[in-house]
């Protein structure tokens, strides 16, 4: 994160439509990790395949894509 600012980890499914909210808090700048365990936001496992991770930070944006296999 490049400097303190409030963060937001979403990640979305392939249709575009919201899986999770991993992070959304203030955050201090430097490094940081989350784990994504491959669930909803009700709990329940995804299927396998093609989703996007999209973090914002202040002004700082990028989206991801990532393999969840099974």
């Amino acid at each position: 994160i490049p400097e303190q600012s409030q963060v937001t980890l979403e990640i979305y499914n392939i249709l575009g439509e919201k899986v999770m909210t991993l992070i959304d808090e203030q955050m201090q700048a430097g490094y940081h990790s989350a784990l994504w365990d491959g669930r909803d936001s009700l709990g329940r496992m995804v299927s396998g395949g093609i989703y996007i991770c999209r973090i914002q930070a202040g002004n700082y944006q990028q989206t991801m894509r990532m393999l969840l296999m099974k």
